[in-house]
C-alpha cells in the first residue's frame, strides 16, 4: 500500500527504473528504445542533438530497420549513444543489437563436423598422391645417375708417343759444352798506373833499369773473403779473428783441456764457428780438408791437422793483422849524378875529376 503523499507506482514507471529489464523483456531492441523514449518525454530532435546522431538513424533503430544504418561500426556506436541518452544499459543494448542484426561482412563457416569428415574421406587420395610424387622424384634421380655412369676405357696416354721413346733422336738436338767453373767469391782488379805520373812526382822512372829497388813492390793478393752460407756459432763477429767454416759435412769439437768441451757439433756444409779471443783450446775434426780457416775475414787455407791449437790460429790472425796495418815502405829517392864542369884556363880546357 502506497503512502498518501506519494504517487502510485505502476508497471511503466517500474520498468523505467530498471533499464536492463526493459531491454531484456521487450520484444525487440527497437521496441525497448521507443518505449524508453516515450517514458523520457523527449523528442527525436532533442535526442539527436544530445547524441549527435541523425534523427533518421535513431528512427531506423526504433523500427529495427538495420538496412538503413551505415556500417556496423557506426551502428554499434549509435546504439550505445542512444541507449545512454535514454538511461538504458549501453552494453546490454549493444549485445542485443548484435544478436538481432548479424554481421553480413563475415562469411559463414562450414560446420566443424562436416569439414572433418571431408578431410577423413580425402586422406587416402592425398597420401597416395604424395607417395606417387616421391617415387617419381627418386626414380628420376636414379635414372639420371645411371645414365651418367660410363664403362671404363683405357687412357688415351697409356702408351708413350713415338717421339717420347728413350733414345729417339730429336730434330732439334743441341750439344751442350762442359760446365764452367763458378765465379770466385771476391776478386781484386789490377791497379791502374798512369804512365809518366810516377816519374813526374818522384823523379824516378820505374822503367829505368838503373832505378834499382826504387820500383814499387807488387801489391799483396787479396784472398777469398768469408761468406756465411749457413748458421754461424761461437763468439760475436766483433770479438773474433778466426772463423772456421765447413766445406762439407764433418764432426767438429773444441776442447778446453781433457775433460771440458767448449763446442761440439756435426757441422753441415756452409755452417761456421767463430773462435773467441784469448782462449786456449784444441780443435778436433774428423777431416781437416773439410774445414776452411778464415783469418781476419780472409781465407787462410784448410785446417792443418786433425787436431789444431786455437792459440796458433789466433796468433796467425794477429800477425796478419799487424802486417796489414804496418805502413808500406817508401821508395828511396835516387841522387842524380853531378854533371861535369868544364873550366877554361890557358890554351886547353881543364876537367876536374869527381
Amino acid at each position: 500500500m502506497a503512502r498518501d503523499n506519494g504517487p502510485t507506482v505502476d508497471a511503466p514507471d517500474h520498468a523505467a527504473h530498471h533499464p536492463d529489464h526493459s531491454i531484456d523483456e521487450a520484444a525487440s531492441l527497437g521496441l525497448a528504445l521507443r518505449h524508453a523514449r516515450a517514458q523520457s518525454g523527449k523528442t527525436l530532435a532533442i535526442l539527436a542533438a544530445e547524441t549527435k546522431v541523425n534523427a533518421r538513424f535513431l528512427t531506423a533503430l526504433e523500427q529495427n530497420d538495420w538496412s538503413s544504418l551505415p556500417s556496423r561500426v557506426f551502428a554499434v556506436g549509435y546504439v550505445r549513444a542512444y541507449a545512454g541518452a535514454l538511461g538504458l544499459d549501453e552494453q546490454l543494448a549493444v549485445e542485443r543489437f548484435k544478436r538481432e542484426s548479424p554481421d553480413t561482412s563475415v562469411p559463414l563457416k562450414a560446420p566443424v563436423g562436416i569439414a572433418f569428415e571431408d578431410v577423413k574421406r580425402n586422406t587416402p587420395r592425398i597420401m597416395a598422391g604424395v607417395i606417387i610424387a616421391a617415387v617419381a622424384i627418386v626414380g628420376w634421380n636414379v635414372f639420371q645417375r645411371i645414365s651418367r655412369v660410363q664403362a671404363p676405357h683405357p687412357s688415351d696416354i697409356a702408351t708413350l708417343p713415338n717421339t717420347w721413346a728413350q733414345g729417339a733422336a730429336s730434330a732439334h738436338e743441341m750439344d751442350l759444352g762442359a760446365p764452367r767453373a763458378a765465379p770466385q767469391d771476391q776478386t781484386t782488379p789490377a791497379p791502374y798506373i798512369t804512365r809518366g805520373l810516377e816519374a813526374e812526382l818522384t823523379g824516378v822512372d820505374p822503367n829505368d833499369p838503373a832505378s834499382g829497388d826504387a820500383a814499387p813492390a807488387p801489391a799483396a793478393t787479396v784472398q777469398k773473403a768469408f761468406n756465411p752460407r749457413g748458421a754461424v756459432y761461437g763468439a760475436p763477429a766483433n770479438a773474433s779473428q778466426v772463423v772456421i767454416q765447413a766445406k762439407k759435412p764433418g764432426a767438429f769439437v773444441v776442447r778446453m783441456g781433457s775433460d771440458r768441451v767448449l763446442f761440439a757439433r756435426q757441422m753441415a756444409a756452409g755452417e761456421a764457428w767463430r773462435a773467441p779471443l784469448g782462449v786456449s783450446a784444441t780443435i778436433d775434426v774428423s777431416d781437416p780438408t773439410a774445414f776452411d780457416v778464415y783469418l781476419n775475414g780472409e781465407l787462410g787455407g784448410a785446417l792443418p791437422a786433425l787436431q789444431t791449437s786455437l792459440a796458433q790460429l789466433n796468433a796467425r790472425a794477429g800477425q796478419a793483422n799487424r802486417e796489414a796495418s804496418a805502413p808500406a815502405p817508401q821508395p828511396r829517392p835516387q841522387v842524380a849524378a853531378p854533371r861535369p864542369v868544364t873550366v877554361t884556363s890557358g890554351p886547353r880546357p881543364y876537367t876536374p875529376q869527381p
